[in-house]
């Protein structure tokens, strides 16, 4: 899910939809308004699932998309290599994760862990 909001009301540390890909500001540069323009906003950010530096530049008047990013909570169900597969606790849907080895290496079946959900994709937190 995402929403429809103006680029002037954007702050840094929220997150905004670049390329299709959810991002988390990281820093916001304004422009002042010239003699036949509008103020044009540039904005630096960090892909959340990808970790891509991504920029963008509009006028501060200009609509664009903030994703709706979830934080929520899972169960390990099993452990498969670098494969978790989950269960969420409150809607009990089950996915899978692919993680790094070290990530898969601190968990263990039947604990809880958070994740991040936007757009969806998934991630541990």
């Amino acid at each position: 899910m995402k929403e429809q909001t103006e680029v002037g009301k954007l702050k840094e540390g929220r997150y905004v939809v670049v390329e299709d890909e959810p991002c988390r500001i990281v820093s916001i540069a304004i422009s002042k308004p010239g003699k036949h323009g509008a103020a044009k906003s540039r904005i630096d950010c960090i892909g959340i699932f990808d970790g891509v530096k991504r920029s963008i530049v509009q006028p501060v008047s200009a609509k664009t998309y903030v994703p709706v990013v979830e934080r929520k909570m899972a169960q390990v169900i099993s452990i498969a290599g670098t494969t978790l597969q989950l269960m969420d606790v409150k809607d009990f849907e089950m996915f899978e994760l692919t993680v790094s080895e070290e990530q898969a290496g601190s968990v263990e079946p039947g604990q809880e862990i958070a994740y991040i959900s936007s757009l969806g994709k998934k991630k541990l937190e």
